[in-house]
């Protein structure tokens, strides 16, 4: 008799296959990411295709294990959640999608990694409730860097250790400097010493603990152009979604809001 195999999992893609079937790509949370062949999806009623939708989560369940090479088969689903107010916003669906993107380009398929799984969650579910899309995706950018295999040292200066400051970013030595070592690195990204901060603040935040974040639009475009600094020099992909965003600036006057202070909350500053 059959067994079945279950995984919680977030969609990351799909596209047609053949006339009424589709090859969907799902982070799965016990198996990595994996591709899978659904047959007589575009059938009227199909009880699947809520479940394959973008920006979806569910449990997805197949005959027999995943298989660790070729295509894996979903005969049903359950605890369908949809990603509502991405899926609705355009401006949201550009996020997300880069997001999904970036998770896409640095994992193998069926690489076990909860860790991600999760912080994706976490990314999605944050962003859904309302919170910056920017600033959410800025820190997965930020954090998932080490996936990519980059480890840059954001705590302390390189050189000397110091903690507080202003600080800039160095690839000559592989992380950030403070100010009494500028000198020593001409080459350093000259970057904003706002953005620095924030990113390094990002590079070790939880999600969970983020109660709100303001920043003005200078600054976001500050932090903008140091990750992709970092993101051409260490990592070296060109995303369609991540132009797709940048493009997106130039229509930021139809939802323009009001100009924030930069104050980044979190519960721990909240409790203090």
């Amino acid at each position: 008799m059959s067994q079945l195999a279950e995984s919680k999992g977030i969609i990351l893609s799909s596209r047609n296959y053949k006339e009424k079937d589709k090859l969907v790509k799902i982070f799965t949370e016990s198996a990595g990411k994996m591709m899978f062949y659904v047959k007589g999806i575009h059938r009227q009623n199909q009880p699947l295709a809520p479940a394959l939708l973008p920006f979806t989560e569910a449990t997805y369940i197949g005959i027999g294990t995943f298989k660790n090479e070729g295509l894996s088969f979903i005969t049903s689903v359950k605890d369908v959640h949809a990603f509502r107010h991405i899926q609705e916003d355009i401006f949201l669906s550009g996020y997300g999608t880069y997001l999904l993107n970036l998770v896409d380009a640095a994992i193998e398929d069926h690489q076990y990694d909860p860790h991600l799984f999760h912080f994706t969650q976490l990314a999605l579910n944050r962003m859904d409730q309302g919170d910056d899309a920017e600033i959410i995706t800025n820190i997965f950018e930020v954090q998932l860097l080490q996936r990519f295999g980059i480890a840059p040292i954001w705590t302390h200066c390189v050189v000397c250790g110091e903690t507080q400051g202003k600080f800039d970013y160095s690839s000559k030595y592989g992380g950030v400097i403070c100010e009494k070592h500028w000198d020593m690195d001409h080459h350093r990204y000259h970057a904003d010493p706002r953005a620095v901060y924030f990113v390094r603040m990002f590079s070790a935040i939880s999600y969970d603990k983020i109660n709100g974040i303001s920043l003005k639009e200078e600054t976001k475009q500050a932090i903008r152009q140091l990750i992709d600094q970092l993101y051409e020099e260490y990592v070296g992909i060109h995303l369609k979604s991540k132009k797709f965003i940048d493009q997106m600036k130039s229509w930021e006057h139809v939802l323009k809001v009001p100009e924030k202070e930069d104050k980044p909350t979190t519960e721990d500053e909240k409790n203090d």
